[in-house]
């Protein structure tokens, strides 16, 4: 097994994002008159469309209008984020200058739409750094489904066995690790539990831990 690529969740291990997203999920619940909680928007993340309405109609009932809440979420998220920006995780820049200086290609696959992942990538100025960008609407089904992994290991011409997917949740770590990358956690909002441990090939405490799990896989730098 040699690592050839590295693919990327972006809000939560890219984006310091996640915590935009918990807050403005529950504040546009609340607004639409729903008792959404931290937790709600915990157990979403990551998901895509489908799942997440699923998930939500089952915490409030068939009729929840998941559209209104939706569409709330991403107007107070937008109006915060044009007036506070956005900021990047942790060695987000170092890691990713590190993968392109050593030859290994690299992914977002992401649930956000296209145009937003791009804005927020050139917002930040990691853009450039990538050579794709996945989104779940490319695919039938996005995370917890692995579509979205092989998709991305495939456009990087690599099979999921050649990537590192690095996530930050429970749902996109099963996505990852059901398509065969070998799967990261760099945890985020909350800690794994025991069945999300197993799932995983490391649980990293930052995305500058990266460097040493790829050289520990590969024997070494690829290219120094």
């Amino acid at each position: 097994m040699k690592i050839k690529g590295v693919i990327f969740d972006m809000d939560g291990v890219i984006l310091d994002s996640e915590k935009l997203y918990v807050r403005f999920w529950s504040e546009a619940g609340r607004a639409c008159g729903y008792n959404f909680e931290r937790k709600h928007a915990l157990a979403i993340r990551s998901m895509a469309r489908p799942f997440a309405v699923s998930k939500l109609k089952s915490f409030f009932g068939d009729d929840f209008n998941y559209d209104d809440v939706r569409n709330k979420r991403i107007e107070l998220m937008s109006e915060y984020i044009e007036k506070n920006g956005i900021d990047t995780k942790h060695y987000a820049e170092e890691i990713l200058s590190y993968l392109k200086e050593n030859g290994y290609k690299t992914a977002i696959a992401t649930a956000t739409p296209p145009e937003r992942t791009e804005k927020y990538l050139k917002q930040v100025g990691l853009y450039d750094y990538f050579d794709e960008l996945i989104s779940a609407s490319m695919v039938e089904n996005g995370k917890p489904a692995p579509d979205i992994y092989k998709f991305a290991s495939a456009k990087l011409s690599l099979s999921p066995e050649n990537c590192i997917a690095v996530e930050d949740s429970p749902n996109g770590v099963q996505s990852a690790s059901s398509a065969g990358c070998v799967t990261v956690m760099v945890p985020d909002m909350d800690s794994p539990d025991d069945e999300v441990i197993k799932k995983v090939y490391r649980v990293a405490d930052n995305l500058k831990e990266l460097e040493n799990i790829i050289e520990e896989i590969n024997g070494g730098k690829r290219n120094a």
